[in-house]
């Protein structure tokens, strides 16, 4: 079986920089439609833009809105083989329905319903879990149980066995973050199903994984427990620790000591313990927390970002989009457009007493390749 060709359609235009028209250009660019060829006088701008120029857009996702239609997907949809998860991916509006928040990036909401269990499978894509609400869900990574609860971040290299079990009465939520973009473009993407039953010791609901307790003791490493597979092998950051770190780098910034990221804006990032890189191969994790009346100063970046709004209540701006954003609220930030984010001064429904942002990011790709640019 041979793959049909796509055609080339070469049209010469008369326009400065371009080579004057004539039958004897014409003919040229035929021969290039029949072989294949693109000369690159007529494609240049659109390879090699000034700067980037992102297929995707700034888009917003309502946690009010998207939440109801997950609720109702529990009710009419199975959790099984075949579509293994029910996921529901955010799909930019620019990237043709495809289910990617960014040519690099995929997010969804995930739910599942009391006694479900989310079979067994692996995959090479490297993900995370992030929850915004409720607890009773655990994640098994490894055939080691890891809780879930409210502001728990779980990283989960890929290529790792893993299944989820909802040992409560009520269903619960939550987002999954992963590469799948990036590998479907490079190619380079396998994916293997588990057993169909995880053991009764996989379905304990214990306090701390195991993970946990061999991992999580700040700036203590086993020794003799060093593992070889990529990525943190811690397989959850308690949302009390993140907690604290932001309430005391604000504190500090109150006292006249240094530790914020600029006047007002309090962030950590999601390192492995192993070294001080980021969590996953692909994908930064990050929590920003912006003190009431307080704003970031405008950034682009290289590469693309997603935001949830953990708590607290803003206004955010990316590229000429605007929004006022709530509790749950998810937003994307494509590559080089310019960000910022404010705090509400009079909101009174936040815990911190400011806007909580946890956000993903393809950074380390493009740190990787040396590409990664910043501009304040």
């Amino acid at each position: 079986m041979t793959n049909e060709k796509s055609p080339v359609r070469l049209t010469a235009v008369d326009k400065p920089g371009q080579p004057l028209v004539s039958p004897e250009l014409e003919e040229l660019y035929r021969g290039f439609e029949k072989e294949m060829l693109v000369p690159l006088w007529i494609e240049i701008s659109g390879l090699m833009p000034q700067h980037p120029q992102s297929k995707a857009q700034p888009h917003l996702w309502r946690w009010n809105d998207i939440l109801p239609l997950a609720e109702r997907s529990g009710d009419l949809v199975p959790v099984g083989r075949g579509g293994e998860r029910r996921a529901i991916a955010l799909a930019n509006p620019s990237l043709g329905g495809r289910p990617f928040v960014s040519p690099t990036l995929w997010a969804a909401i995930q739910y599942l319903m009391p006694g479900e269990n989310a079979p067994e499978h692996r995959h090479t894509q490297h993900a995370f879990r992030f929850v915004v609400e409720g607890e009773g869900v655990w994640t098994v990574v490894g055939r080691d149980p890891v809780p879930m609860r409210r502001g728990d971040f779980l990283p989960q290299a890929g290529w790792n066995w893993h299944a989820h079990h909802n040992a409560t009465e009520s269903p619960m939520a939550w987002i999954d973050g992963l590469d799948i973009p990036f590998q479907y473009e490079t190619e380079s993407q396998f994916f293997e199903f588990g057993r169909d039953e995880i053991s009764d010791a996989e379905r304990t609901t214990p306090e701390r994984s195991r993970s946990q307790m061999l991992w999580g003791h700040p700036g203590l490493t086993p020794i003799g427990a060093i593992p070889a597979a990529p990525g943190t092998p811690l397989l959850s950051y308690r949302w009390e620790h993140t907690d604290q770190a932001l309430s005391d780098q604000l504190e500090l910034e109150r006292l006249g000591f240094d530790g914020v990221v600029e006047p007002g804006h309090a962030a950590v990032r999601f390192t492995n313990p192993i070294g001080g890189g980021d969590v996953l191969p692909t994908i930064r994790a990050e929590f920003h927390r912006i003190r009431r009346g307080a704003e970031t100063a405008p950034r682009r970046e290289v590469g693309s970002s997603v935001y949830q709004v953990f708590d607290g209540s803003g206004v955010i701006s990316v590229g000429t989009e605007k929004w006022s954003v709530g509790r749950g609220d998810l937003f994307v930030v494509p590559s080089w457009q310019e960000f910022t984010a404010k705090s509400e001064a009079g909101s009174t429904d936040s815990d911190s007493g400011g806007l909580d942002l946890f956000r993903f990011s393809d950074a380390p790709i493009f740190e990787a390749l040396n590409l990664h640019r910043a501009s304040n």
